[in-house]
């Protein structure tokens, strides 16, 4: 009987220490998965690549600074955490005052780059598992400036752009573009990636641009002007008409000869100048047809010379609507 219950107590204490050694296993399994320091960087970039602000500013412990926070929710969210691939999360390096450093290598447009979470141990849950969390810290931000605007696009997101500039709030990492694409004018995309919360970001300047659309209608305008302008100095048949070009001789121009047509129209230029769109000068050729008589001689010749011309204009857009008023001295 005693030899069955030293075996039975044998068994028992071997299934207790099976038991014990198993817990072990399955605490470090968890300390190591999803209570490790890693798990929390894991669900804030799952909350990124939702669009989840919310929940990214939560589980980051974050700051919000003062500044535009377009791009910290929905699409403008997806977009800047859609561009990271190739993540790596590297082992837990210890810091001082109970907290670690967790590595994060990825790719973003081909670069490889590197984002360092630090987190602090907040205690035990069930005795046995960790709790980590970020440390706290604002979020960095994104400069964004435009010639001419106060509109642009981030991320695919409209976005106000007071006196041409703007600051917005950010998470990281993440790649941010800024573009503007108006009817009348636009900008080329630039990008901005933001690796860290202190990592520097240079700024998104936008080099805004008349469109082709507004340069031709500017063109078909001028055009316009100028072979009005012709038809009615054939009309008056003046030599001097209110043009920008005229003719000056000393021989007398037969009446009903005169024809002016225009050789060469002006090349649009429209550039930023003092906060305002302006038409850069604007230089063409004009050619005078007619009959001339020497008033020395009494010879009659014929009349075929082109001149050059130049003018300027003051460009008006409100909203649809395109006026080109030239501006002509005599």
């Amino acid at each position: 009987m005693s030899q069955a219950l030293v075996r039975t107590a044998a068994g028992w204490l071997l299934g207790l220490m099976l038991a014990v050694a198993g817990a072990i296993v399955s605490v470090n399994l968890v300390n190591s998965s999803v209570a490790s320091p890693q798990q929390p960087v894991r669900e804030y970039l799952e909350a990124l690549q939702k669009g989840e602000g919310e929940r990214a500013l939560g589980l980051l412990r974050a700051s919000v600074p003062d500044a535009d926070p377009a791009m910290l929710d929905g699409t403008a969210l997806q977009t800047s955490a859609s561009r990271i691939t190739n993540v790596k999360l590297g082992g837990a390096e210890a810091r001082t005052g109970n907290r670690v450093m967790v590595p994060m290598d990825y790719t973003i447009d081909g670069s490889r780059l590197r984002t360092e979470f630090l987190l602090e141990s907040t205690g035990t849950e069930w005795l046995f598992f960790h709790k980590w969390a970020f440390v706290p810290a604002p979020l960095p931000t994104v400069d964004v400036t435009v010639v001419n605007s106060n509109e642009a696009t981030v991320n695919g997101v409209p976005v106000n752009m007071p006196g041409g500039r703007n600051t917005f709030a950010v998470f990281y990492p993440g790649e941010y573009e800024a573009s503007l694409n108006g009817q009348f004018f636009s900008a080329p995309p630039t990008r901005a990636t933001v690796s860290g919360r202190d990592a520097p970001t240079a700024p998104l300047n936008l080099l805004t641009q008349a469109t082709d659309e507004l340069n031709q209608a500017v063109a078909t305008r001028v055009k316009e002007f100028l072979d009005k302008c012709a038809a009615e100095a054939d009309k008056q048949q003046r030599l001097q008409p209110d043009c920008p070009f005229y003719h000056a001789t000393n021989n007398r121009v037969v009446d009903g000869t005169i024809k002016w047509s225009i050789t060469e129209y002006p090349k649009i230029s429209i550039e930023p100048f003092d906060g305002k769109w302006v038409v850069a000068p604007l230089d063409g050729k004009a050619r005078i047809n007619a009959e001339q008589v020497d008033l020395f001689t009494g010879g009659v010749s014929a009349l075929n010379e082109i001149h050059d011309f130049s003018f300027t204009t003051r460009l008006d857009i409100e909203g649809d609507t395109i006026r080109v008023t030239p501006l002509l001295s005599f």
